[in-house]
């Protein structure tokens, strides 16, 4: 099959976007099929492109087996619901005038969400080329951001998800990644015989067991402290405060050290916040590139995976936490619903409730307490990612997915409504 998979966020960015995208392109390229990807050019979450990417509208690249097409894009900060909207915008206008005459080569396209600014924009050039489009759904968009209160509008609301419904309907295929997800759409109305769930997983050749004295402990000072790690995304949606209330509560355990990497729009609040409470158990470091993330997963003792008290966050699990199991680390685990069920099964982590600073103080405490049992939960981790979230897998049922909508001539199987 020629497959042509349309993300705003691709590698070297960072994030569960990127790595999702790049590793089950590779997988597809391997086992034989035409992969393009269709993106931006790279400046996730700093908003800064590269010198040699300013002012170029389109530019085609070679990553391995994967075709890349770079689409120009407005580039900000992943701060501020408004600019990072303009960003949305611009990167889907940018795939009609750059790349769409072009996809016309192609069996199916595949469209990653969010947001659904460029799923429109797929849906039209589906049209315009008689091509089915698969809409892959890794957030509830725009319901989570209705959650959080960045939403308001009651006129506009019912606006976006009335688009949103219309884009479901319209695409051969739904692919979500959780089961919870898939049981939203289906009550609001989504047959589920278009909907496919396709989890996040991990690499296991890339993310495996390794020694904790990295040079990042050497680097950094870290010697022989119990590093609880946080890395991913700083924003509204990490509750991350709840973090630092739990690292005060643990300030007479020198020997255990917070450590937050990456970026965000709460990230400077958050520094400000540590600072007031004198806190000399937490660090803040800049993000780092995909390779640094695995050396930092060897570093940490434990892993934190947060989430905001939001009820649709009990619908979503953090990708993060299969790498981490990869990885062979015990997870802190601040969640409920489908993420939390997931770490129970798993036998790979400690739980507390979402932004509940005791719990996550706590579970810390009895890591730092029973390296024994620390072992055990991230050995454990490690066996139940490879039984059932290696990536290599999820690739080839998505294939499968891929398969049932396009013909044996490679045409669609099925004219899109």
């Amino acid at each position: 099959m020629k497959i042509a998979y349309i993300c705003q966020y691709f590698v070297p960015e960072i994030g569960a976007p990127s790595a999702r995208l790049n590793e089950m392109s590779r997988e597809w390229a391997a086992a034989g099929h035409d992969v393009t990807v269709v993106t931006g050019f790279p400046n996730h979450p700093r908003g800064v492109l590269a010198p040699e990417d300013r002012g170029i509208r389109f530019r085609r690249e070679r990553l391995g087996d994967v075709e890349v097409w770079r689409n120009w894009l407005y580039a900000t900060p992943n701060e501020g619901f408004l600019k990072k909207t303009l960003a949305h915008l611009s990167f889907a206008l940018s795939v009609f005038l750059f790349s769409g005459r072009r996809l016309s080569q192609f069996d199916v396209m595949i469209v990653s969400s969010p947001t659904f600014f460029v799923v429109a924009t797929t849906y039209v050039l589906s049209r315009i080329h008689r091509i089915p489009y698969v809409f892959e759904v890794r957030d509830l968009w725009p319901g989570i951001f209705i959650e959080l209160g960045v939403l308001r509008s009651r006129p506009l609301i019912r606006i976006l998800e009335a688009v949103e419904m219309f884009l479901y309907r319209r695409a051969a295929r739904v692919v979500v990644v959780t089961q919870s997800f898939a049981e939203t759409l289906v009550r609001r109305g989504v047959p589920a015989s278009q909907i496919a769930t396709i989890t996040n997983g991990v690499d296991l050749e890339r993310f495996q067991p390794a020694p904790r004295q990295t040079v990042f402990r050497a680097a950094n000072a870290l010697g022989d402290t119990f590093v609880v790690l946080y890395i991913g995304a700083h924003g509204i949606s990490q509750a991350l405060s709840a973090v630092l209330r739990a690292a005060q509560l643990l300030a007479g355990m020198p020997d255990v050290q917070f450590v937050f990497v990456g970026d965000g729009a709460e990230k400077a609040a958050l520094q400000e916040r540590a600072a007031k409470m004198g806190l000399q158990n937490v660090r803040f470091l800049p993000p780092v590139d995909k390779d640094s993330v695995v050396e930092w997963y060897a570093t940490a003792d434990a892993v934190l995976v947060p989430l905001r008290d939001v009820p649709l966050f009990s619908g979503f699990v953090p990708s993060k936490i299969f790498e981490v199991m990869g990885a062979a680390r015990p997870i802190v685990g601040s969640v409920r619903g489908e993420a939390r069920a997931i770490l129970e099964r798993s036998g790979g982590a400690l739980l507390a409730e979402p932004e509940d600073a005791e719990g996550i103080a706590a579970a810390v405490s009895r890591l730092r307490g029973d390296r024994t049992l620390a072992t055990s939960l991230g050995e454990r981790g490690r066996e139940f990612a490879a039984q059932y979230y290696s990536r290599r897998a999820l690739a080839s049922q998505y294939v499968d997915v891929l398969k049932n909508i396009v013909a044996p001539d490679g045409r669609a199987a099925a004219e899109t409504a």
